[in-house]
């Protein structure tokens, strides 16, 4: 999703800025998630290493690129 420069700008989102969605009948409200509610960093840090595919990366990327 786009957000307009104006807007980032105006309330501080950066490229690694999270934000939220909260839903107010049919409209979107976004909000930026500072502190220690952030959440996805937290998640890749805790997933980091844990990978069990039991294939080479080469692999991996093969499969999803088709060639197998």
């Amino acid at each position: 999703m786009t957000i307009p420069i104006q807007i980032r700008e105006r309330l501080g989102i950066g490229d690694e800025s999270e934000v939220e969605f909260e839903l107010i009948g049919d409209e979107a409200r976004l909000r930026v998630v500072r502190g220690a509610r952030r959440k996805g960093k937290a998640l890749v840090r805790s997933l980091r290493g844990r990978a069990t595919a039991g294939i080479s990366t080469d692999q991996v990327m093969a499969l999803t690129r088709g060639r197998r």
